[in-house]
C-alpha cells in the first residue's frame, strides 16, 4: 500500500513508501483525496515534524478526506459514508482543555497531529481510526469535502471574533481578509455568510482569485493595506507576512477584532514603534489574538458551512487534482493555484 512519507526535520527527503496500514481502531478508511498546503510544504523542506514514536519516517497529509471502507462496534457511522479525520489528539495527561474536547486550545503542548507531529497523516491508501475521531460529510459535497479541515480553521476563528465581539455591544458591518489564499478565500465566504461587507486585500490583480472573491459579492484590492481603508471592525490576517501585519494591527476601528491566521517566518526584521501600537489598542479597546487548529464543533460549523455554500463556487478553489504517483507536482508553483490536492484513488 502507497504512502506519501517523509523523514522529519530532513530537507528534500519525501518519497513513495510501501507502508503497513497505518492507525488504530474499529474503522479501516479508504482515502480519496489530501489537500496540500503550506505546513505541507515546510515539513518537507524539513523546517519541521516528527515521526509516530518508533518510525523513522512519517506519513504526510492532514488535509483530508475519506471513505469508510469497513466498521466494527456500535457507532453511527455507515460503511460508504464520506467522512473527515480531525488533525490534533488531545494530550495524555490531559490539561483542562483538552479534558474538554478543546484540544485546540491544549495548555501544555503535548498534543500530537497527524501529518504533522508524533501520528501519520492520511496520505495513504487506507488508514485504521476511531469512530469519535471522524466527521461525516454529507454525499452532496463530494470531494469538495477535502475544504473541510481548512475551513474549520476559519470556523473557529469567526467563532472566537464573535465571542470576543460580546464583550459589549458589537455590530459589525465591515471585515477585511489579508491574503487570498485558501484560508483568506474561506475566511471571505463565512463572513459573508454572516451578512457583512468584506474586502479581501492580496498581491495579485489578476487570475482567478479576483474573480472568486467577486463571485462572493466582497471587493477584492491590491496594493496597500491603507488604501482598503482604515474602517474594519473585523481583520483576518491571513498571511504571515509581517509587513502586512503590522499594517492591519493599525488599520482597524476602534473597538476592533484582528485575528491572526498566517504563521510568519523569521528574518525579517523591522522597526515597529511598540510605544504607539500599544497607545492604539489600549485606548481604542482593540483585540488581537491569534488562532491555530480546530475541535470536533468547528469541523462540524465547517460541513454547515461549506453545505450553504454556492457548490460550483467551492468547485473552483480546488484548482489542480494530481495522481499520488506524482505527487511532486502538487508541491509545483502554478499560476492561478488556490487549493491542490492529491488524488489518492486514481
Amino acid at each position: 500500500m502507497r504512502a506519501l512519507t517523509v523523514a522529519p526535520c530532513v530537507a528534500d527527503s519525501a518519497r513513495l513508501d510501501d507502508v503497513e496500514i497505518p492507525g488504530e481502531g474499529s474503522v479501516l478508511v479508504r482515502g480519496l483525496v489530501v489537500g496540500v498546503c503550506g505546513t505541507d510544504r515546510e515539513i518537507i523542506e524539513g523546517e519541521y515534524g516528527k515521526a509516530p514514536a518508533g518510525h523513522d519516517r512519517l506519513i504526510l497529509g492532514h488535509e483530508a478526506l475519506g471513505r469508510v471502507e469497513e466498521i466494527a462496534g456500535d457507532t453511527p457511522l455507515h460503511g460508504g459514508d464520506l467522512v473527515v479525520p480531525m488533525v490534533r489528539h488531545p494530550d495524555p495527561v490531559p490539561c483542562a482543555s483538552c479534558a474538554a474536547g478543546e484540544w485546540d486550545m491544549c495548555r501544555n503542548g503535548q498534543f500530537t497531529e497527524h501529518g504533522i507531529l508524533g501520528r501519520h497523516g492520511f496520505a495513504v491508501e487506507y488508514y485504521r481510526t476511531h469512530p469519535h475521531r471522524l466527521v461525516r460529510v454529507p454525499e452532496s459535497l463530494g470531494l469538495l469535502g477535502v475544504l473541510v479541515e481548512p475551513t474549520s480553521i476559519v470556523a473557529k476563528a469567526w467563532e472566537h471574533i464573535e465571542r470576543i465581539g460580546a464583550r459589549a455591544l458589537w455590530e459589525p458591518r465591515r471585515a477585511l481578509v489579508t491574503g487570498a489564499g485558501p484560508i483568506g478565500l474561506l475566511a471571505a465566504l463565512l463572513g459573508r455568510q454572516r451578512g457583512l461587507e468584506v474586502h479581501v486585500f492580496d498581491r495579485d490583480p489578476t487570475g482567478i482569485k479576483p474573480e472568486l472573491v467577486h463571485a462572493l459579492g466582497a471587493q477584492y484590492h491590491v496594493g496597500a493595506v491603507a488604501d482598503v481603508g482604515a474602517d474594519a471592525d473585523v481583520i483576518l490576517e491571513c498571511t504571515g507576512a509581517s509587513s502586512v501585519i503590522w499594517d492591519v494591527l493599525s488599520r482597524n476601528a476602534r473597538s476592533g477584532i484582528v485575528c491572526l491566521t498566517g504563521v510568519s517566518h523569521g528574518g525579517h526584521r523591522m522597526s515597529v514603534d511598540v510605544a504607539q501600537l500599544n497607545r492604539n489598542i489600549v485606548l481604542e479597546n482593540d483585540v488581537v489574538f491569534g488562532t491555530v487548529n480546530a475541535n470536533r464543533r468547528h469541523y462540524e460549523a465547517a460541513v454547515d458551512a461549506l453545505e450553504r455554500a454556492e457548490q460550483s463556487w467551492l468547485a473552483r478553489l480546488i484548482t489542480r487534482k494530481v495522481r499520488l504517483a506524482e505527487w511532486a507536482r502538487a508541491l509545483r508553483d502554478e499560476p492561478d493555484d488556490v487549493k491542490v490536492v492529491i488524488d489518492l484513488a486514481a
